[in-house]
């Protein structure tokens, strides 16, 4: 059978047999077998299995212990991230694009994993080509290869004309017969990376591998200088080694990058169960700190659901022969967007052949067709005619008043895309749309929240306004007609004076975008076609609508699965709440990190042996930190971000760190020497002082308290205290119930919570405040 019918099952069966089939999306997710190597081999469990077998060395076996710890956060991970991973996919799999494909059979939809060489897929607007192919049937269309070129500009094709995967039809339909699949594909040359574009970049991620960097630098050769001071220093080897061990452990900061992912993961998850397909974990945080929010009023404010209201005679046709008009031009142009189909579904095809098509433009705003009766456009007046008269822009402003979106149907002497000739308008068409359910409680959420709405629409600017007054968005009164500007358009202050932005053009919607940034915005914009493209692309967070074009959807960081806006509320929420309590838990982690760094300076020049031995740490790292971060992490917390992480987690930490290296210095210069404590004493005073300090830190870290909080601080408190009274002896710990070191001690305690809101008055409120963190 000739491939022009499609191709048969046998057919199919030998390009399958051949290996010319294409290939599967790329995946969302990271493989089974990257989720075990990225968190297993990290260069923090590569310094745990070192200082492990030097460990073992010394015969100490119960000081191995930290490497439990160590393995028990690195499981955590992977089983959380596998777990996400199978709902994400679960998920991605109701939003991946499908493609009809003509075969001998019929017409079938396939995935495009499906697709085989000289598969027949007929395209349609807003869809992007799975694999390379030719032009078969078309009346003519456009598409945009800027995935590939860098060019934004569409580019007319017709038939027999090439068209390569990755790109997009933005206007018209066609038949394209595949000529390169799988890895002969162009797409597929540029390693992915037309699909995605940069990743999602994380503030708090950043922040927190800027850290990591620093310590990476630090650890080894910090634990060094201290391994040779403990040895010229007259102790033996195995107190050096443990003495280094405890050192350079308490320097690791383990489980914060964990807890980080796994919180992020956490959140795609809870997503995956709202129908949100999160498609870079960094976006959740991304969306969390926008505070300008672009709407796209189709398929956005309303459901996209559009409907004729009425045609509107002008000229001395009456109106069924006006109906039969549009009806005719409708039909022969081929259009499949919304407009077009809410005409077609009420107005008769008379059966025009067309002789030439030009296929709607976002950027044209309209579309038309010669037949022998003529040339016939539909589209926005202010786009068909050069200058609209003064009684018809009266007529179409009061429509665009009550709602309606207004479209004209006009005859012209020419038809280019570039040239109407002389054109007569015969009457004009209005379409009505619905505001979407829930819509008014989901921006007035928004707006609480101080995010601010913006409507970047292709519409009638007071059309618009109308809309996003009814939905309740505030300013909307202040709108703006993009196509009455010039060329030489300031757009900073463009985006300063207005809310609505009607007859906006693809390229200008992602100038205004860069007009906010400029500002020092964050912006997030919304779309569901191809005209969104540019607009999603270079604001700092995308979302798309899985009713939407795959164009849009390709590149979005977020696409919801039943094209429910309510469901951005969620988003918002889960991203303030992983970095809001990243924000605060962190500091417990960096608490051990900065002490354990300058008790290691300092140790360098001391005869003393360093105050902790490995076991002695893990009841700190795992009752202060361990344990109730992980609670801490996942509760609820919605408040505005406050976007100074650094300055948020040095309030707490630094005061912390200083209060647990003055105690320690204490116990070792006093306690040694005037109450002449031995090194296992200091050692047990120096572990009850910093996990009492950590205690006071959890306390307030818990902040704002209540009864869920209070309770887990006491039972770690509880936990602590049990560890001195019936397990000593497994944490090389002496016992506390000796009235001599009672009398250092217990003063010490009790100063605890006032010395630590000391400092953290002095060097918290008055020296941390003053610095830029930025």
């Amino acid at each position: 059978m000739p491939i022009s019918q499609g191709l048969t099952a046998k057919q199919v069966q030998q390009r399958i047999d051949a290996g010319q089939q294409n290939e599967p999306a790329p995946a969302l997710t990271r493989s089974i077998k990257e989720i075990f190597r990225d968190n297993l081999l990290t260069w923090f469990n590569l310094i745990n299995v070192v200082l492990g077998a030097l460990v073992l060395i010394t015969g100490s076996y119960k000081n191995e212990l930290f490497l439990g710890v160590a393995v028990v956060n690195t499981a955590i991970g992977i089983f959380q991230e596998i777990r996400s991973k199978r709902q994400i996919d679960k998920m991605s799999l109701l939003s991946e694009a499908t493609y009809e494909i003509k075969r001998a059979e019929g017409t079938v939809e396939l995935h495009q994993d499906a697709i085989v060489q000289d598969d027949l897929i007929m395209m349609h607007r807003g869809d992007q080509l799975p694999a390379d192919g030719l032009i078969v049937t078309t009346k003519g269309i456009e598409v945009d290869e800027s995935q590939i070129t860098g060019e934004a500009t569409p580019i007319a094709k017709t038939i027999g004309d090439a068209v390569v995967s990755g790109s997009f039809l933005v206007s018209g339909q066609a038949v394209v017969q595949a000529t390169h699949v799988g890895t002969k594909s162009f797409i597929n040359t540029l390693s992915g990376e037309v699909q995605s574009g940069e990743g999602a970049n994380s503030q708090l991620l950043n922040t927190i591998n800027r850290i990591i960097k620093i310590l990476t630098i630090v650890i080894v050769p910090l634990g060094a200088v201290l391994f040779i001071s403990r040895l010229l220093n007259h102790s033996s080897i195995n107190q050096a080694i443990l003495g280094t061990t405890a050192a350079m452990i308490g320097m690791i900061p383990e489980g914060l990058v964990l807890l980080t992912s796994v919180s992020l993961a956490v959140s795609a998850m809870n997503l995956a169960r709202h129908r949100v397909l999160v498609r870079e974990l960094p976006a959740i945080e991304g969306l969390a700190r926008v505070d300008i929010l672009g709407l796209d009023k189709t398929g956005t404010i309303t459901s996209g659901k559009l409907q004729l209201n009425k045609i509107v005679p002008l000229q001395q046709e009456t109106l069924a022969q006006l109906k039969l008009i549009v009806g005719g031009t409708i039909n022969a142009i081929g259009d499949d967007n919304e407009t077009a189909q809410a005409l077609n579904r009420v107005l008769t095809d008379p059966g025009w052949q067309p002789i030439k098509v030009v296929p709607f433009s976002s950027a044209r705003k309209w579309s038309g067709v010669s037949v022998s009766q003529g040339n016939y456009v539909i589209g926005a007046p202010e786009f068909i005619l050069k200058q609209v008269p003064a009684d018809l822009a009266q007529q179409i402003e009061n429509y665009a008043k009550d709602g309606f979106r207004v479209l004209s149907i006009a005859k012209t002497t020419e038809l280019k895309p570039d040239d109407l000739g002389e054109v007569s308008v015969l009457g004009l068409i209005l379409i009505e749309d619905e505001i979407r359910e829930n819509a008014v409680d989901t921006f007035r959420y928004f707006q609480n929240q101080d995010v601010a709405l913006k409507v970047i629409s292709g519409d009638n600017p007071t059309t618009v306004a109308n809309i996003a007054s009814r939905a309740g968005i505030k300013h909307s009164d202040q709108l703006i007609d993009m196509s009455s500007l010039g060329t030489d358009i300031d757009y900073d202050q463009l985006v300063a004076d207005y809310t609505v932005f009607g007859r906006v053009t693809p390229a200008q919607k992602k100038q205004l975008v860069l007009a906010w940034q400029r500002a020092g915005h964050a912006v997030a914009m919304t779309g569901d076609g191809v005209n969104d493209i540019l607009a999603l692309r270079q604001a700092d967070c995308g979302i798309a609508m899985a009713s939407g074009s795959e164009a849009a959807k390709s590149i979005a960081d977020f696409v919801l699965v039943d094209s429910n806006f309510d469901a951005m509320l969620n988003v918002l929420n889960e991203g303030r709440r992983v970095v809001n309590n990243i924000e605060r838990v962190a500091s417990l982690f960096l608490i051990k990190t900065m002490y354990s760094v300058v008790l290691s300076l300092i140790f360098i020049f001391m005869n003393n042996g360093y105050p902790f031995q490995p076991i002695q740490l893990t009841p700190i790292s795992v009752l202060t930190v361990g344990i109730p971060t992980f609670f801490l992490a996942l509760e609820p917390n919605y408040q505005r971000l406050s976007g100074q992480f650094m300055k948020q987690v040095m309030t707490i930490a630094a005061p912390a760190a200083i209060c647990v290296v003055t105690y320690i210095l204490v116990i070792d210069l006093v306690g040694g020497v005037q109450f002449n404590l031995s090194y296992a004493e200091t050692s047990t005073l120096s572990v009850l002082l910093t996990g009492a300090v950590c205690l006071v830190a959890l306390l307030m870290v818990a902040r704002p308290l209540n009864r869920l909080k209070i309770g887990l601080v006491l039972l770690m408190a509880g936990c602590f205290a049990l560890i001195f009274i019936f397990f000593g002896k497994l944490f090389s710990l002496e016992g506390i119930f000796n009235w001599e070191m009672a009398v250092f001690y217990l003063p010490l305690l009790a100063s605890v919570y006032p010395f630590f809101y000391l400092v953290q008055e002095v060097v918290g409120r008055r020296i941390l405040a003053r610095i830029n963190w930025r």
